[in-house]
């Protein structure tokens, strides 16, 4: 028997399940016919939560039932909208079966859902919860204003966190691993060196507010002559900077006479710059 959920059940997975036609009735699947949602914008569980989980669900079963869908790739399989911590928990519990919800979804709604469902639980890091953003807007033509509406989030929420996947990957790897926090990581956008300063926000244990005066420091207004200059010295500039970390500036004359220098604000990286030179007597 087929039937709507109502609308008006505010935002969230029971608005998206209001827009899909669904079987109420109680169904079990195998969790061998059941595969992963390709589009899960979630990448890491949690070993200690799924765990608790494992556990939990050992004692008293899967309680609230799975999202899925007919696979697009395989007619005999069931893809996963909500619930992959559940099905995953359920497979290390050594169940063979599990409920689940029917619906018909597109992919575009499929993404909404598993967004949805993972922002609501907090279980998205920034940088996922970013990634997902960006998917609805590269893959499904959202606009910013859209994504905001349809999360439920400002614009400026929706901007802050688009603006995380400028970071460098070594900063988004300390995001995934929860080295540091969103709050740290809108800080670093557009920051020089930003791989260097955030570790230094991680030896040094600052908190957001220590951070912001931190990275102060770190932050000129380029010059005229900084805008003027050749974009391969400017590329070189990067380059030098990014693998030694430190601020780097290059002057280089017409004759091809010139200075390279480095700058340091503490101890740490003045003697950073002399290992460097050290190293390559």
């Amino acid at each position: 028997m087929n039937s709507k959920i109502k609308k008006g059940l505010g935002r969230g997975l029971s608005s998206l399940i209001g827009e899909t036609k669904i079987e109420t009735k109680k169904n079990v699947l195998s969790l061998s016919d059941i595969v992963p949602n390709k589009l899960q914008p979630r990448k890491t569980f949690e070993e200690e939560n799924l765990k608790d989980l494992t556990n939990s669900i050992k004692e008293r079963g899967v309680i609230q039932p799975i999202i899925v869908r007919v696979s697009n790739s395989d007619n005999n399989k069931f893809e996963i909208i909500a619930g992959e911590r559940r099905w995953l928990a359920a497979r290390k519990a050594g169940l063979h079966e599990i409920p689940v919800v029917i619906t018909e979804a597109d992919d575009l709604k499929s993404l909404e859902f598993a967004i949805v469902e993972n922002v609501q639980r907090h279980d998205l890091n920034p940088f996922e919860e970013a990634q997902g953003y960006k998917r609805l807007i590269d893959e499904f033509s959202y606009d910013q204003e859209k994504v905001s509406k349809f999360i439920g989030k400002s614009r400026s929420y929706i901007t802050n966190s688009l603006r995380l996947l400028n970071l460098p990957i070594e900063v988004l790897k300390l995001i995934e691993n929860k080295k540091i926090s969103a709050g740290h990581a809108k800080i670093l956008v557009g920051l020089e060196n930003a791989a260097y300063v955030a570790n230094k926000i991680i030896e040094k244990k600052l908190s957001v507010r220590q951070a912001e005066n931190f990275v102060k420091i770190f932050k000129k207004k380029p010059s005229k002559a900084n805008n003027l200059k050749d974009p391969n010295i400017k590329n070189l500039e990067q380059d030098i900077s990014d693998k030694v970390g430190l601020s780097i500036s290059i002057k280089n004359k017409k004759n091809n006479k010139g200075s390279i220098t480095f700058s340091y604000h503490d101890l740490d990286q003045l003697n950073k710059i002399i290992d460097i030179i050290k190293s390559n007597y």
